[in-house]
């Protein structure tokens, strides 16, 4: 039931503010959907290259690496969707409190906090797969400059 009393201008301008902290930290979860999102893509594209190629055992390699890197990138891009989406919530909650008069902070301390434990987990897939990708450009220095000595000895 909707409080009889009007909201006031300044208990008004309060819940809008206290929503403002939420809002910044759903920017932020935004921007690294969209770097996750590019890098998918880029995972994607090396995929699509390598399956065109006759597939040996570093093409094989190649595609077990790049299949943990999409798995890494898809469990961040799924956790930070939902921290996302519980940011919105505890906004949602909060106004709806506010204009009920009703007391939430239980449930929006367990939104927000789900939702920075969930973004902190994405952040940590994030790493995982940078990682991994690291991993994957150093192998292929080694190999190269392996196959660049071997070719020096040659000649």
């Amino acid at each position: 039931m909707v409080s009889l009393a009007p909201l006031t201008t300044a208990a008004t301008a309060h819940v809008v503010q206290t929503a403002l902290a939420p809002v910044f930290m759903l920017s932020g979860i935004g921007t690294l959907l969209n770097i996750f999102a590019t890098r998918l893509a880029r995972v994607g594209d090396q995929v699509d290259l390598l399956a065109a190629e006759a597939c040996d055992a570093a093409v094989s390699f190649r595609l077990r690496s790049l299949r943990r890197r999409s798995q890494a990138l898809d469990l961040a891009v799924l956790t930070a969707a939902i921290a996302a989406a519980l940011t919105c919530a505890s906004v949602f909650v909060l106004f709806l409190a506010a204009l009920l008069d009703r007391p939430a902070a239980s449930l929006i301390f367990a939104l927000f906090g789900g939702a920075i434990l969930l973004t902190m987990l994405a952040i940590t897939c994030f790493v995982f797969e940078m990682s991994l990708a690291a991993r994957g450009v150093r192998q292929a220095v080694d190999k190269n400059m392996d196959d660049r000595s071997v070719s020096d000895r040659a000649g």
